[in-house]
């Protein structure tokens, strides 16, 4: 098991951002040999009140006070096997919130916290929790449906990673595909998770017909907000 946070460890990170009504995101950094390489988390606030942490990064306290008076922390989503460093503090800090990951990451979720849900816990009507298909339920997508559009939140599927900084991110980014040049699927991910590859196509393919999708948020990268329907359909075509 990679080595998990027990404790509260802030690294760098921007500010809270708003993207649309009730959905915020915070871009991060985690530190690797000679640079550091980005990470994202974002924030859904349910139609009861309760916000939903997708891919938990531990905050400056100034910005966690900002982000509990949007709301109660509801739900903490580890939206892959490799997204769970910081679960543990994140639990301790809100007990009463939930855990939930894909069906295909319980076991190594289970290994930093146990784990209340693998399937939609939310009860939202336009917050849809779901696992990729195609990847043995390793990754899970939110879809988050406003009056002014659609969000697809998406985790190690796709990269946007458009500025590594230092010699190890940029090293890293590249040789791994993390989209330097335009969002793609890194080859890491394509062939760790990826099992059913025409079952996964089919699932891009599907998002991109979603009515006013407006953008894609990863958890590696830069918010993809232009033409993501036509994103979505390249790398599905890129799949076949």
């Amino acid at each position: 098991m990679s080595r998990l946070n027990d404790e509260w460890k802030v690294e760098p990170h921007g500010a809270i951002e708003q993207l649309d009504d009730g959905l915020w995101t915070v871009a991060g950094e985690i530190a690797m040999p000679l640079g550091h390489f980005p990470r994202r988390m974002t924030i859904v606030r349910l139609a009861d009140g309760r916000l939903v942490i997708w891919s938990a990064i531990p905050l400056q306290e100034s910005a966690m006070l900002q982000l509990e008076d949007e709301g109660p922390i509801g739900y903490i989503v580890a939206p892959g096997v490799s997204h769970r460093l910081d679960l543990r503090p994140w639990k301790q800090r809100y007990p009463s919130a939930l855990i939930v990951c894909a069906p295909g990451a319980r076991e190594a979720v289970s290994e930093a916290v146990a784990v209340d849900a693998t399937e939609d816990p939310f009860g939202d009507a336009a917050v849809s929790f779901q696992a990729v298909p195609g990847v043995d339920g390793k990754e899970a997508a939110l879809l988050v449906r406003r009056s002014s559009g659609t969000s697809l939140v998406i985790n190690d599927l796709i990269a946007n990673v458009r500025h590594p900084e230092g010699l190890g991110a940029k090293v890293m980014a590249r040789l791994m595909g993390f989209g330097v040049k335009e969002p793609e699927m890194p080859w890491v991910g394509e062939k760790l998770y990826v099992k059913d590859k025409e079952a996964l196509a089919l699932a891009l393919l599907q998002w991109s017909t979603e009515p006013a999708l407006r953008r894609i948020v990863v958890s590696h990268g830069d918010v993809i907000d232009s033409e993501p329907n036509r994103v979505l359909e390249r790398i599905a075509d890129e799949l076949k």
